[in-house]
């Protein structure tokens, strides 16, 4: 793995530190946090799920029944295939971390936290109830929160005037790339960049590993640039709307203010 080494140390550390530990991962989309922790961990989670964005809550919850059900959950006679609510879910989950018996590091990812957060679900509250009423208590679980959404992480876990004030043991705030990093990458990937080209790269695509990977080493910059930004097929031409659309609920009035700052004046 390119650069992300403090990164992967501390993670290295919680998770042999003994405790409960609820560490929260953020930063932009594309930046690499689920890279990062999959590649730390080695997929070697006891739980794991990554919320979907734009889905109603009971779908949200239909697809973490999914993911319990393939850890061990098996629903008993009479009860719901999917949990009524967050707090259903969570003590789903706890049953069956209950059941494995086992003093070694339990691992549980949530990715892409702030999509499972719907206007009327009980996810915060339910999330505050399994940290708070249970898993802080015990000395052998790690819960790592990641996502994207940073104005949602910033004010439900980090500022939560709630249960979740203060809880959150680590913050890990991922950063694209620096310039070195580029360079590192760029040879790792045998893609020949002279500092004129590296400088270029780095204000186009931002040092963001998603799209310093779509590069390949047979084309030159600007023929990188033209095939991932500009072409017909250009995997990154609609890239601006995806983002804003999977960041923010209604992104129209946000898309104006860009749009806003970006006029010149004409005289």
């Amino acid at each position: 793995m390119v650069g992300r080494k403090e990164e992967q140390r501390l993670l290295h550390e919680l998770a042999q530190s003994g405790e409960s530990e609820f560490v929260v991962v953020y930063g932009r989309r594309r930046v690499g946090k689920t890279f990062l922790i999959r590649e730390t961990f080695g997929n070697e989670f006891f739980f794991s799920y990554t919320g979907i964005a734009n889905v109603s809550a009971k779908q949200q919850r239909s697809e973490f029944a999914q993911a319990l059900r393939k850890n061990g959950w098996i629903p008993k006679d009479g009860d719901a295939s999917v949990p009524n609510n967050w707090f259903d879910a969570f003590d789903v989950l706890r049953t069956l971390i209950m059941k494995a018996k086992t003093k070694e590091r339990i691992l549980i990812f949530i990715d892409e936290m702030p999509w499972m957060d719907n206007k009327k679900a009980d996810f915060v509250s339910a999330l505050e109830s399994f940290w708070n009423g249970w898993a802080s208590g015990e000395k052998n679980i790690m819960l790592i929160a990641c996502g994207s959404a940073t104005s949602w992480i910033t004010k439900k876990i980090f500022r939560n005037r709630g249960g979740l004030y203060n809880r959150v043991t680590r913050q890990i705030a991922l950063k694209p790339f620096t310039l070195t990093e580029c360079e590192e990458y760029y040879s790792s990937k045998n893609i020949a960049m002279n500092t004129q080209d590296v400088i270029e790269s780095y204000m186009i695509f931002g040092g963001i590993p998603y799209y310093l990977d779509m590069l390949e080493k047979r084309y030159s910059l600007a023929l990188n640039v033209d095939r991932i930004c500009f072409r017909e097929s250009a995997p990154l031409r609609f890239e601006f709307d995806r983002l804003m659309e999977t960041l923010f609920t209604n992104p129209i009035k946000y898309i104006k203010i860009l749009e806003t700052l970006t006029q010149r004046k004409r005289v």
